[in-house]
């Protein structure tokens, strides 16, 4: 028997990245893996009014933001935190975890976040240092990245239902690679880092990149990959993008892994 699709919505509208050109990319894939069905919530510009931006979160499993942008209406505020808590599953795209630096309880659905204004009160930083998860409450900004390139993304958890099956090192194509996140980090897990390496601009930290949060009954996959259209176009990129947001929706993952998954030395694009 056919495994019954799941409703999913992208939220998108306003970003500093280029969500007129990341949206499609991230529908077409979702439509295609067939386990989803697929609509597209936009926001007014920026500058406009938004209390009319009104999504019907609860009618769809799983909610993906593709939206860093001006304060939702408080009556969607409230519908989004009760979406979540009561079991709704969130999926937060790389520059979403920017979204909303004043909103206590979005901050504890993404678990961390960057820029907007983040310091030490937003939280602790949160990366990992010979294996063990560091809690830092070190003063500074919160969200940096260095230049572009390459990366590799090492796996921490390999029993987790999202990376069973994925290599534990792969190289990940030319991305943003975001260090220096901040926030509460409550009921946080991170499947997999990367290293940020000094010689692009990094931190020189092994620094999330793959992350769950629990809160509430809801479930919450948090990917900090896909600054563009390049960067998503990469294997690895979209397997663990439909794998975190079907877990996000159930608590379970069917979508396999491909044979044509990226190797520690040689990244993968979607054909």
């Amino acid at each position: 028997m056919a495994i019954e699709k799941l409703r999913l919505l992208i939220v998108d509208g306003q970003n500093n990245h280029d969500w007129k050109v990341t949206t499609p990319i991230l529908e077409r894939y979702f439509a295609d893996s067939g386990r989803f069905d697929v609509e597209v919530e936009t926001s007014p510009p920026e500058g406009h009014d938004m209390s009319g931006f009104q999504p019907k979160f609860a009618d769809y499993d799983v909610v993906v933001s593709n939206y860093n942008g001006e304060t939702w209406s408080e009556t969607t505020e409230k519908a989004f935190q009760a979406y979540v808590y009561g079991g709704g599953g969130f999926v937060s795209v790389h520059a979403a975890d920017n979204a909303f630096p004043d909103w206590p309880e979005y901050n504890e659905i993404v678990g961390l976040g960057g820029w907007g204004g983040r310091s030490e009160k937003s939280g602790p930083y949160v990366y990992v240092k010979d294996g063990e998860l560091v809690r830092d409450a070190s003063a500074g900004r919160g969200g940096n990245h260095g230049q572009q390139h390459e990366f590799q993304v090492t796996t921490l958890d390999q029993e987790h239902p999202i990376m069973k099956g994925i290599p534990t090192i792969w190289l990940h194509t030319q991305d943003e690679l975001y260090e220096q996140l901040r926030g509460p980090a409550n009921n946080l897990e991170v499947l997999a880092t990367a290293y940020a390496d000094p010689k692009y601009g990094g931190t020189g930290r092994a620094e999330p990149m793959l992350m769950t949060i629990t809160y509430g009954d809801g479930r919450v996959f948090h990917t900090v990959l896909g600054h563009a259209d390049y960067s998503m176009n990469c294997v690895g990129f979209l397997t663990t993008l439909l794998r975190g947001t079907e877990w996000a929706a159930t608590g379970e993952v069917t979508i396999p892994v491909p044979e044509n998954f990226p190797t520690a030395e040689k990244t993968l694009m979607v054909e």
